[in-house]
């Protein structure tokens, strides 16, 4: 399973974090979700590759920017 950190604009409260996390585990491939409105910061774990463009628009969808994104694969 692998790990993305993405860094989002705009979350500032536990709806917030809900409605990214609630979008992004719409993903087939994501098996959970961490947001942290306090530092913009989602962790999300997957087990296939993300798409960049998919992961954006979902983070759009639910209202907010997504600023950065950083794969972190794990063994």
């Amino acid at each position: 399973m692998d790990d993305t950190a993405l860094l989002v604009d705009g979350m500032t409260c536990v709806h917030c974090e809900r409605a990214v996390t609630a979008e992004l585990e719409r993903l087939p491939q994501v098996e959970g979700v961490e947001a942290d409105a306090t530092s913009g910061r989602v962790r999300v774990l997957h087990s296939a590759p993300l798409n960049p463009a998919v992961v954006a628009e979902a983070i759009a969808d639910a209202g907010y920017t997504l600023r950065s994104s950083a794969e972190r694969p794990r063994g």
